[in-house]
């Protein structure tokens, strides 16, 4: 957006904002709030540097329990932000880093496992090379049992 050419990336550094628009609760531009915070990503980044971000997340969404997830969410914003084009993660890489997030979620056993290996061992990985995040039946093998007659 900002050097007017728009490629794969400029979908990544939108989905970024997003992102940001989640966590905050608040819009991508707003002419209401004081310069600095105009602009909800130059905002974010200012944040991120001067360590007051969490100062700026939705206070409806924060927990405890979920501060892990939120950071989680907030470097990936950060990566998808990135001024270089070349330096953000394509889509299907921030799909894959959201569905981690999800499986690790899941299976919130697997947190605990020093070994990277071993962990990845144990999660299911039953969309190896689909961009499609979490399970639905369409994807399962049934066994379609015949009703005959019924009562």
């Amino acid at each position: 957006m900002q050097t007017n050419q728009l490629t794969e990336k400029s979908d990544v550094y939108s989905f970024g904002v997003v992102l940001l628009e989640l966590v905050t609760g608040r819009r991508a531009l707003s002419f209401d709030r004081p310069i600095e915070e105009k602009s909800l990503s130059n905002y974010f980044l200012y944040a991120l540097k001067h360590d007051f971000l969490f100062k700026i997340i939705d206070e409806k969404i924060v927990s405890s329990e979920n501060m892990e997830q939120i950071s989680a969410v907030c470097k990936l914003a950060k990566e998808c932000l990135n001024v270089k084009g070349e330096d953000r993660p394509s889509m299907k890489e921030v799909a894959m880093e959201l569905e981690g997030m999800i499986r690790r979620e899941k299976h919130s056993w697997a947190t605990n496992v020093d070994d990277q290996e071993e962990m990845k061992s144990l999660i299911p990985n039953d969309h190896v090379g689909t961009s499609s995040v979490g399970y639905d039946s369409i994807n399962w093998d049934h066994i379609v049992l015949p009703i005959s007659g019924g009562r």
